[in-house]
């Protein structure tokens, strides 16, 4: 599906190229919106040309010059023709699945997130801002053609188990491991499409919690098919036209099959560390913060059964009840059908879709007891306490009772009916400027991240360190002072996980005035583009070599010209010699090789900050 959906936008309708160039439908510009808007006016941008382009306001709680510097950068993006989704809307993905996501479409993003879109049938990629601002500007941008992995689902989901309990449950039989494989063999992005009988006795809702799973496993993308229940889904949104149907080819190749008897599925969780375990494992541990809600995981109808089980029930002394609505329309359903009364008799805290919630930057785990919640977690660099991840009914079993246990304790399942008359007022996402909104004087072009003024084109010596010493603060510190000299003065990350892979992809730009290059055994594909666009280049390293590199001072990486594509290179790490891949292909070479020079590299550093 996915090579069908790009093959009707591509210039080469094969495919053949590594690199190929696609029309993009729809922009979503979540995490660092001015940074991709001043890319797109570097590339040309005067109204933006796709179907849809939409930037949403990550913070709704603000304070001081925050909140002009907000208003000042929605009024920019208005001019250009993107719309602005303002603070207290929602989510990112949910408020887009229900308002802008439509089948076999194109969407290109920064925010990992929205690979849950794929649930209706849009094929979501996340690129880098200076690909988003030429997507703004002229309509396309250069993606890898991607190849994918069939997850069919067989069987009926029980009662008391949810999505998200068949999420972590495909995660548990290795998912990854095929993920990696596949891609390791193939060299391209894997994009997982669901299928098999009961794919589509699942909601949409359902869809996109297991589509959301994606770049937890390395994938790129996950696609269900659009059928019937995506129609009706569109229709109770008021936006049936935006319907296509969207089916594999019969005999259509994929690299692997993974199968899953949702019958067989138990309530799990997904502890600190990482790890897909029973609920029964955890139970009796007290719990002190549920944070129902957030940023994809939690469905209307998890909130509604959620109420349905807390009614009458009071929260306990040592529980933090926090209650994250993912949009507005499901915060207009709760309150209109009384389960919002109830979810607040019960204890609960109603706080706003701040991004910064889901990142633990607001209302974080706390350090003693329990932290449970719906949304899926951040990649992190094991910063501080971490939360476990489970369904919305464990959820409520945790706030019933103040302890970790098996939801289906409640014995008498709930039965909800979630509403077909749902509320579509766009009242919050803005078409065009305020009166008083006026947008400044143009000042954009010159902050676009170039890319000339710290080219690698001789070979470089740079420090090792370890992806546990990457924080943060120490890059905003040393960023400013950062040598410009190609040949040393950089650093080189040594990752072990993908979640540290993650992690850096996703602050590339902060962290590029001063690392250079990234080696880890396992680097998808999709984040290799991340790298390359800041001028970080992404090197494998398979798990022999990273061992050898613990306690090498440098390593030392030859010009790029002696780095052939799809080929290992020997290179010197200290006193040793050890062979790396440099992943780029193409057009991601040039991004990597050329940089983003000290003064892009701080002007995206402010953006992103300014975004935040």
């Amino acid at each position: 599906m996915a090579q069908k959906i790009l093959a009707g936008r591509a210039s080469d309708p094969t495919l053949a190229a590594d690199l190929v160039e696609v029309k993009v439908d729809q922009v979503v510009l979540a995490r660092a919106p001015m940074a991709a808007h001043a890319a797109g006016v570097a590339a040309g941008l005067k109204k933006a040309c796709t179907e849809v382009a939409i930037a949403y306001e990550g913070r709704c709680v603000t304070v001081g010059d925050s909140i002009d510097e907000g208003r000042e950068a929605s009024a920019e993006l208005l001019a250009r023709g993107v719309l602005v989704a303002r603070a207290g809307a929602g989510f990112p993905a949910p408020v887009h699945l229900e308002r802008f996501a439509s089948p076999a479409r194109l969407c290109v993003t920064d925010e990992p997130r929205l690979a849950g879109l794929g649930g209706v049938g849009m094929l979501t990629l996340v690129v880098p801002a200076a690909s988003l601002g030429r997507a703004l500007a002229q309509g396309s941008v250069l993606v890898r053609r991607p190849v994918s992995v069939q997850v069919l689902l067989g069987g009926r989901l029980r009662p008391f188990v949810g999505a998200r309990d068949a999420a972590l449950e495909i995660i548990r039989r290795g998912l990854a491991d095929v993920v990696r494989r596949v891609e390791e063999a193939r060299g391209a992005p894997i994009v997982l499409e669901f299928g098999g009988p009961s794919a589509r006795l699942l909601s949409v809702g359902e869809r996109t919690a297991l589509a959301a799973l994606a770049p937890q496993v390395g994938a790129v993308a996950s696609l269900f098919v659009s059928d019937e229940r995506t129609e009706v889904f569109l229709r109770d949104q008021r936006r049936s036209k935006a319907h296509r149907g969207l089916a594999p080819d019969a005999g259509a190749p994929c690299e692997e099959v993974v199968n899953v008897d949702l019958g067989a599925v138990d309530p799990l969780l997904l502890d600190e560390q990482g790890r897909v375990r029973a609920v029964r494992d955890l139970s009796g541990r007290p719990v002190t913060q549920v944070l129902l809600g957030g940023d994809g995981g939690a469905t209307l109808r998890d909130l509604l059964a959620a109420a349905t089980l807390l009614k009458s029930k009071r929260v306990p002394a040592a529980l933090d009840f926090l209650l994250a609505v993912p949009s507005r329309q499901m915060l207009e359903v709760l309150a209109s059908t009384g389960a919002l009364t109830d979810l607040i008799a019960t204890g609960a805290r109603l706080i706003e879709p701040d991004a910064r919630i889901v990142s633990g930057d607001l209302y974080g785990p706390p350090s003693a007891g329990v932290a449970l919640r719906t949304c899926d977690p951040e990649p992190r660099l094991s910063r501080g306490p971490g939360a476990v991840v489970a369904s919305a009914e464990t959820l409520s079993y945790a706030v019933a009772t103040g302890e970790v246990g098996d939801p289906r304790a409640f014995k008498r399942p709930v039965r909800v009916t979630v509403p077909r008359a749902l509320p579509t007022d766009d009242v919050l996402v803005a078409r065009k400027a305020g009166r008083g909104e006026s947008p400044p004087a143009d000042r954009t072009s010159h902050r676009a991240t170039g890319t000339v003024s710290w080219p690698w084109s001789a070979a470089q010596t740079l420090r090792l360190v370890v992806a546990e010493d990457v924080t943060s603060a120490e890059h905003a510190e040393k960023a400013s002072r950062a040598p410009v000299d190609g040949r040393s003065g950089g650093v080189a990350v040594v990752c072990t996980t993908l979640d540290q892979v993650r992690d850096l992809a996703g602050r590339a730009t902060d962290v590029a005035p001063l690392v250079r290059a990234v080696l880890a055994p396992y680097i998808p594909s999709g984040l290799v583009a991340l790298f390359s666009a800041a001028g970080i280049a992404a090197i494998h390293a398979d798990a022999g070599v990273v061992k050898r590199l613990e306690g090498q001072p440098t390593i030392v990486l030859p010009p790029p010209a002696q780095w052939p594509e799809r080929a290992t290179t020997t290179v010197a790490a200290g006193a040793a010699k050890v062979a790396l891949t440099w992943l780029a292909l193409g057009a991601e070479r040039l991004w990597a090789t050329n940089g983003p020079g000290p003064e892009g590299g701080r002007a995206a550093a402010s953006l992103r900050s300014r975004d935040r």
